[in-house]
């Protein structure tokens, strides 16, 4: 170089004084993360340092402009060049020596300083000579790729920064990234706090940005939207927050909760404004990394947009069963169960506490209770800071006394909800169907009271005092499918008897010791033998009501049981006219076949009916019956649809099938269940009664109302039809088609029907009991009275079998029980003693204790959430309790429960305002969600029943299905900012979420049952 290069730069020290500071600085610089150092040419260096220690400033070794050309893939983009190796192809100098160099020697024109940045990477600090190349572009416009260079240290939020500015994007728009790799596969950059390193973004992965749309959704993940119009699609246009959420099957639970929270304004607020992004933890390990809460914002933006009918929710519950295994599948659950999950879910999710520190309870020790209360507040918020304790945490005092020593144990704890006891009567309303000893009179329905822990006895003694019949004299049984289910002990507790059971109290004749208590079953046989089945029997079908009588022991054989079964059927089965043909021909070579025949006959039905039993039982009902299988064969042809009784052929249903009370016509009210069936065994498959009816006749009878009148129509036509199809396959047939043998015949006088001794199920025939007798006294004895189908037809009069008559207490109409909900606070703040399972350990005594404890309000959050406990568990009872609880709309007033009063003028009112109602219809097992929820920008109140949403008024909103119950503090009330809408009676019960506003939807009380 000449002299003219070097006066470009300032002019540089000795050549010695060079060498000193270059090398004191690289020998004394340390890597910190964050420096800065910069990558010079080697061979550039290798000249520098051997020009200075020539110590000739006239050497030919001068090094000339700092120049790192061979380094560069191209002198366009100045891209390094790949796999570059440190101190062979470059050098790394710190900061100040490079600003020394430069200073001294001056740079290429054009060449870019390589400026690189010291990264903390684990377990090692290192100069980030290649950062991070990434291709960068906007979901709308994937065509248009620019790239940009991050280093390994920089956050994702500085990715979004560049890319809003590179893209021109609007301020204010809500945004989120994607990460593609080179597969071609996609993932969300949830937290835009961490590093480029630690989300796994390298060179050459593309990140796209994507914004929110206008109705909430957005572009990448449009979930499927139910609009009311398949024209102009995005032409909807509604009241913000009045949109139905879509029933995926079993999941009103889930959309019943969430239009509650939907409605509840600090919170709705909370996530339409955005707050939540900078508030997402994703490093909680008891949250769910901020899935649930970005899900559930989703939902919130979609309802709030006001472009959509109904939405979808279909990702947050997928999230929501990702988390919770329990709300896996598509099974009904509890609303409020929910509630409480994704309240603690939206906490943790959004908890401003990233590390919780380590807090040691203390007890009160005597100390006061404002002091122990703040001091518990103070430690909760430590630990939990997030917009659901703002919004719907409080804080009730624990009161613990142990019963011995008298140590009380007071402690403050925060809570979520209240979850108040509703009173609980300590009796149950029965009904019961009584059958007299006299063989004349109907079986009569009672309504009776009996204690809810009482005993089989007692149900015996309420219902004496309406018969006039001693308690002694009764059994109690329950009669499933045309058999006794169970025969109950006096002394058997009344819990295992459900609602839904039907319940049969037999009057007996006095006993002795020489009577037996007989269980006696109707059977009706097919009309031909089964000549090719293995058996070599008769088919049999239930049918009609069992009945229980007591029976002298010297009784039993066969011609005095058949006079005493003629006598105790005479209501409905006609005795033979001595003028009726009743002698049958019978071959004297089979004289015995047939007697022999049913002595060895092991099934008293056919082979489906034999593999059938009763699973379910009366304690597991499920909400309906459907798909019940024909279980025997009847006779005749295929039937004519027609009212009858739930179950027509003998077997037992699947588990679940509905054993309730099904209607039949004539006046007097007919019994359906197996108990008092019409249709078994008729031969046309039709009931005497015709169609459904509810015309009582002058004597007071009537017709029980039935569900299962359609499933037992089904039922027949296919029972029959199997008949046809059996008939079509007989290898023989019927008997009475046989060529005709020579064999010498007699007449005989034809029984009405035969007797046999049976199991518990009517099914499994058994021997005869000794001494001639037809049954066997080892065991509780069974026996079944065999119909032939043409006697039966000829002298049972099925119409007559099914009446029975309506009791006085059964026109009393039922007293609907109300309670106002400052009973059930009152209930929850009451002092009640542990249970066993659940003892307290008294510091004092060493051991664990059955101490009484009291719970007190001491302050309230802004939103109340009041848990109403329909659902009662006890060890003798499982309930729902459909009391009405009568709730107040507006200034529910806390200021008598509070035990915080008059601290400060500065404290909260106690007033609240309801604003949300989450209801449950239906029982136990079943049921149906909906709820009630006041719009916070107009104040009108709608009914959400799932994709369906309709106006309220306020006097439709306290019902026996309130289930749990949203109050908003009236100081933190919003004045609505729209006008409510104008409701016409025409419109109030279609869609308010409709478009259209045509069509009259279901009114508010109009539920389905998932």
């Amino acid at each position: 170089m000449t002299a003219n290069s070097r006066c470009s730069v300032a002019e540089p020290p000795g050549l010695e004084t060079q060498r000193r500071e270059i090398e004191c600085l690289l020998r004394e610089s340390e890597l910190q993360a964050g420096d800065s150092w910069y990558v010079v040419d080697r061979r550039w260096f290798e000249q520098w340092k051997e020009f200075v220690e020539s110590g000739d400033q006239n050497s030919s070794s001068f090094p000339g402009q700092i120049d790192n050309t061979e380094l560069f893939e191209d002198l366009d983009s100045y891209h390094l060049k790949e796999r570059l190796v440190e101190n062979e192809d470059f050098m790394l100098v710190p900061a100040a020596a490079w600003h020394k160099l430069l200073q001294w020697y001056g740079m290429v024109d054009g060449q870019p300083a390589l400026e690189r940045k010291v990264v903390d990477l684990p377990s090692t600090l290192k100069v980030e000579v290649y950062p991070v190349e990434i291709f960068l572009c906007l979901h709308s416009n994937m065509e248009n790729v620019t790239s940009a260079q991050f280093s390994r240290t920089d956050s994702i939020c500085a990715i979004q920064t560049a890319m809003c500015q590179a893209f021109s994007v609007p301020p204010g728009s809500e945004c989120r990234l994607w990460m593609k790799s080179s597969d071609s596969s996609c993932e969300r950059l949830r937290n835009v706090q961490v590093s480029v390193l630690d989300a796994c973004l390298s060179s050459g992965m593309t990140v796209i940005m994507e914004t929110r749309n206008a109705d909430g959704t957005w572009p990448s993940s449009r979930p499927q939207i139910m609009r009311n119009s398949a024209e102009e699609p995005d032409s909807y246009r509604g009241q913000p927050g009045v949109c139905g959420l879509t029933n995926l099957g079993n999941t009103c639970f889930m959309n019943s909760a969430l239009q509650c929270l939907s409605n509840t304004p600090p919170l709705t607020e909370y996530f339409l404004r955005s707050s939540y992004l900078d508030e997402l933890n994703f490093t909680n390990p008891l949250g769910m990394k901020g899935e649930i809460a970005e899900a559930y914002a989703d939902i919130i933006k979609q309802m709030w947009s006001g472009r959509h009918y109904s939405v979808v929710p279909r990702v947050f519950k997928t999230k929501v069963g990702h988390f919770a295994s329990q709300f896996l599948g598509y099974q009904q659950h509890d609303s409020q169960e929910l509630l409480s999950f994704l309240l603690d879910g939206l906490h943790e999710d959004l908890n401003r506490v990233k590390n919780k520190e380590y807090i040691e309870l203390r007890d009160a020790d005597g100390r006061p209770d404002q002091e122990v209360a703040e001091e518990a507040w103070r430690n909760h918020r430590r630990r939990n800071d997030s917009v659901i304790v703002d919004t719907f945490h409080g804080l009730f005092k624990s009161t613990l006394v142990c019963p011995e020593c008298h140590k009380v144990s007071v402690t403050f704890d925060p809570f979520c909800y209240l979850s108040v006891p509703l009173p609980v009567s300590k009796e149950r309303v029965m009904e019961v169907f009584f059958v007299s000893l006299d063989p004349h009179a109907k079986p009569v329905q009672h309504r009776v009271v009996v204690p809810k822990a009482g005993r089989v006895s007692d149900l015996c003694a309420a219902l004496s005092d309406m018969t006039n019949v001693p308690p002694t004299q009764m059994v109690v049984a329950d009669v499933f499918n045309h058999r006794f289910y169970k025969i109950y002990n006096p002394e058997e507790s009344l819990s295992c008897i459900l609602d839904r059971d039907d319940i049969f109290v037999y009057e007996l004749s006095q006993q002795d010791e020489d009577s037996v208590l007989l269980a006696l079953y109707l059977r009706e046989r097919s009309h031909y033998r089964d000549f090719g089945s293995s058996s070599n029997s008769y088919g049999t079908t239930l049918f009609g009501h069992p009945l229980l009588l007591n029976v002298p022991r010297s009784s039993c054989s066969q011609e005095a049981l058949y006079g005493l079964f003629l006598q105790r059927l005479a209501r409905y089965v006609r005795p033979p006219d001595p003028a009726e043909e009743l002698e049958e021909e019978e071959e004297e070579e089979e004289e015995d076949e047939e007697e022999e025949l049913y002595k060895t006959q092991t099934n008293g039905i056919s082979d489906d009916e034999r593999n059938v039993s009763k699973t379910a039982g009366p304690s597991e009902p499920e909400p309906c019956c459907s798909n019940a299988s024909p279980n025997g064969p009847t006779d005749g042809p295929a039937p004519d649809p027609a009212p009858s009784g739930p179950i027509a052929a003998a077997g037992d249903p699947p588990p679940g099938v509905n054993h309730g009370l099904d209607s039949l016509d004539q006046g007097d009210t007919e019994v359906g269940n197996g108990s008092l069936n019409p249709t078994a065994g008729n031969p046309d498959g039709l009931s005497a009664g015709g169609d459904l009816g509810a015309d009582g006749e002058a004597d007071g009878n009537a017709e029980l109302p039935g569900e299962a009148a359609q499933h037992h129509r089904e039922t027949t036509e296919e029972e029959n039809e199997e008949d046809k199809q059996e008939e079509a396959r007989s290898p023989s047939p019927p008997a009475n088609d046989c060529p005709a043998k020579r064999r010498a015949c007699r007449k005989r006088r034809r029984s009405l029907f035969t007797i046999q001794a049976v199991n518990s199920n009517g099914t499994t025939e058994r021997g005869m009991g000794e001494g001639g007798s037809a049954v066997s006294f080892s065991s509780q004895p069974y026996v079944a009275i065999d119909w032939d189908p043409d006697m039966k037809k000829r002298f049972y009069n099925e119409n007559e079998a099914e009446r029975y008559v309506k009791h006085g207490s059964m026109e009393v109409p039922q007293q609907q029980t109300t309670v106002q909900l400052q009973q059930c606070i009152e209930l929850f703040t009451t002092v009640e003693t542990l249970e066993e399972e659940n003892p307290w350990y008294c510091p004092v005594c060493k051991k664990h204790q059955l101490a009484t404890k009291k719970l007190d309000l001491w302050s309230l959050p802004e939103v109340l959430i009041i848990h109403l406990k329909r659902f009662s568990y006890t060890k003798f009872t499982r309930e729902k309790l459909d009391t009405i609880v009568d709730f107040p709309l507006r200034d529910l007033d806390f200021s008598d429960f509070l035990l915080r009063k008059g601290v400060s003028p500065e404290e909260p009112p106690s007033r609240y305002d309801l604003i949300a109602v989450s209801n449950h219809y239906g029982g136990l097992r079943d049921g149906h969600y909906t709820s009630y929820a006041q719009n916070k920008d107009n104040g009108q109140w709608y009914y959400f029943d799932d994709s369906k949403v309709t106006y309220a008024s306020q006097d439709q909103i306290v019902t026996h299905a309130a289930y749990v119950l949203f109050y908003h503090r009236q100081d933190k009330i919003r004045k609505p900012t729209l006008p409510a809408p104008s409701i016409s009676s025409a419109s109030a019960s279609q869609p308010a979420n409709d478009i259209t506003e045509a069509g009259a939807a279901p009114s508010c009380g109009s539920m389905e049952t998932d």
